[in-house]
């Protein structure tokens, strides 16, 4: 089982990205997900998650508005597409699931599968 987080760079402030997560040996349809992000120096916070049933769509107040999760289940990958991005943004991105959405909301730690990161840099 694995997951893969893919579609960081570099970027301008008010420029977009689209990072995805994809998995092997995973339906993602069946699991909720989660991307969470670090800062240097930070602590992992929740940035946005999903549950399986796709009954409800979680955003942190930082980001409501300008990033949108998605799923694409014939490519069993979760989108996560982040718009006017901006300096605080800036952090290694990490995609997670779980099939209990209480261990991806309540939680940046205790989800069964999580993919590697990848570094999203918002700079001028």
């Amino acid at each position: 089982v694995q997951l893969q987080a893919s579609g960081g760079g570099l970027v301008q402030p008010g420029d977009s990205l689209r990072l995805s997560c994809s998995a092997s040996g995973l339906a993602l349809d069946r699991y909720a997900i989660g991307w969470f992000r670090q800062a240097p120096g930070k602590e992992r916070e929740g940035v946005s998650s999903i549950s399986a049933s796709d009954d409800g769509t979680y955003y942190a107040d930082s980001v409501k508005g300008r990033f949108t999760l998605s799923r694409d289940n014939a490519k069993n990958t979760v989108y996560l597409q982040m718009n006017n991005l901006k300096h605080e943004d800036t952090a290694t991105y990490y995609c997670a699931a779980d099939r209990d959405i209480n261990r991806i909301y309540y939680s940046t730690t205790l989800a069964s599968y999580w993919g590697q990161g990848t570094l999203v840099t918002v700079s001028s």
